[in-house]
């Protein structure tokens, strides 16, 4: 911030230079200004400054607004351009109805709070709104429990029970352990055994990594992040909001 407020400040000593043409050749370009003159100028801009401190506000607020819509528009070419890897890859867990007409992906952590408020919320939408397909991108960002947990998610879902997994997993707050992965594993019907074996399976690892990738691609900085129809929405939301993303991306 202290560094863009630099460059503004940069910017109005050029935009200034104009006023103070009359203590400079006209002819004479900044760079060539002498050294008494050179500090006339900047008394100058300090001046203005501290009789108008707005100006400078005003600007760095427009710079702000720049440099948000610049961001805006690359995350938007850059969802764009990686359509394919966020809707159409067929090794991703979806919910609801996989061949809806508006799918939301979550990149999210299975041990992130806000996380775990999200997940009831889309389960929900998914059942209220039948054409609806969520898309789940496991980042694990919060250390090796996470990294656990999601190696266990990815594992169930060679067995068809992603969801399940995820629901029991997200409703426990302790850490996942293998003793308490192995119950869980038993208490939704699957082979604890297999499980246990399949978390260590390269293409998990090479699933994690991808999804890492992405996100980064995406600029997402942290869980949980939503892409609906074109638009990044980062943190956790309301289900009316994504109601609200949804019928706008359906619009």
């Amino acid at each position: 911030m202290v560094f863009r407020c630099l460059l503004m400040t940069c910017a109005f000593g050029v935009g200034l230079l104009g006023s103070a043409a009359a203590f400079a050749q006209q002819s004479q370009p900044a760079s060539a200004l002498s050294p008494s003159q050179r500090a006339e100028v900047i008394g100058l801009i300090r001046q203005e400054l501290v009789q108008d401190p707005s100006i400078l506000r005003d600007a760095i607020g427009a710079l702000q607004a720049q440099d948000q819509a610049s961001q805006a528009s690359a995350q938007s070419n850059a969802i764009a351009a990686s359509r394919a890897a966020l809707i159409d890859n067929a090794a991703d867990p979806v919910i609801g109805n996989r061949k809806g007409d508006v799918t939301v992906v979550e990149f999210y952590d299975v041990r992130c709070p806000y996380c775990r408020q999200m997940r009831p919320l889309l389960v929900t939408l998914a059942q209220q709104d039948p054409g609806v397909r969520v898309v789940f991108k496991d980042i694990p960002i919060l250390g090796p429990s996470s990294v656990v947990g999601a190696r266990a998610l990815l594992a169930a879902q060679m067995q068809g029970g992603y969801d399940k997994m995820q629901a029991a997993l997200m409703s426990d707050p302790a850490p996942a352990t293998e003793a308490s992965l192995r119950m869980a594993a038993t208490q939704i019907g699957l082979n604890p055994d297999r499980l246990i074996h399949d978390m260590s399976d390269a293409t998990i690892t090479n699933k994690l990594a991808e999804n890492a990738a992405l996100a980064q691609t995406l600029g997402v900085t942290g869980t949980p992040a939503l892409i609906v129809g074109g638009r990044l929405v980062p943190g956790a939301v309301s289900l009316d909001d994504l109601h609200k993303l949804v019928n706008s991306a359906r619009g």
